[in-house]
């Protein structure tokens, strides 16, 4: 009978270790954004993770957390993989990492429909050894989707996969970005956008952004 459990235990998969949270930061590198302002973002993005807030959420979940840069057509890539956060030295690696990322590209167009497909591929990798109660893309940009296919298109695959996708837009010349978001690319049961005036009020939304959506009570008393 012992023998006949340990050759079962040995044939099944380990069940797989459960998170709370797997979250996938979707960064912009398109032409639109220089060197100045990329680097506003990463190290904006870095010392939002190190908020004591998100810190805790995070390793309460046991959360999972990757990095994309995306551009044009063609042009997305995962530049931090998966990393699953369960002590405070973890996500300031993360946020190392993330401070130190080279830009991928420059001087391309902005192809959100691309970005969000490459973040799918991603949680279904990682749903391959790991279950997450929530899936979560964070897109941040500063324009509408201008080449490929549109982010409106991805709708069905994200919610097949039960993938919200929250938004913070940074608007820079009048248009009415924060207004595209909320038609065109957020989904998702209580997903938002945020609203960052241009790239010098970036770092002060993403700390309130991810705040927000690492944190589900805290996400419930926070302005729209």
């Amino acid at each position: 009978m012992r023998l006949l459990l340990t050759l079962i235990l040995t044939i099944l998969p380990l069940p797989a270790a459960a998170c709370g949270l797997a979250l996938v930061l979707a960064v912009d590198v398109s032409g639109s954004v220089d060197q100045r302002e990329y680097r506003i973002q990463m190290d904006g993005l870095a010392a939002a993770l190190r908020d004591g807030i998100v810190v805790d959420a995070l390793i309460d979940q046991e959360a999972q957390v990757s990095l994309i840069q995306w551009s044009g057509s063609s042009r997305q890539e995962v530049s931090v993989p998966w990393t699953r956060l369960t002590r405070v030295a973890d996500v300031y690696r993360l946020a190392d990492a993330i401070e130190a990322a080279p830009r991928r590209w420059r001087n391309y167009s902005t192809a959100i429909g691309e970005a969000l497909a490459l973040a799918v591929d991603a949680f279904a990798a990682l749903e391959k050894t790991i279950a997450c109660d929530r899936r979560v893309i964070d897109v941040s940009g500063d324009g509408v989707s201008n080449e490929g296919p549109p982010p409106q298109n991805m709708r069905k695959v994200l919610r097949q996969a039960g993938i919200s996708v929250n938004a913070l837009a940074i608007e820079e010349e009048g248009e009415d970005l924060t207004a595209y978001f909320y038609e065109n690319l957020i989904d998702g049961e209580g997903a938002f956008v945020i609203t960052a005036n241009g790239f010098q009020d970036y770092p002060a939304q993403i700390r309130r952004k991810l705040q927000r959506e690492t944190t589900k009570q805290l996400s419930r008393l926070l302005p729209h």
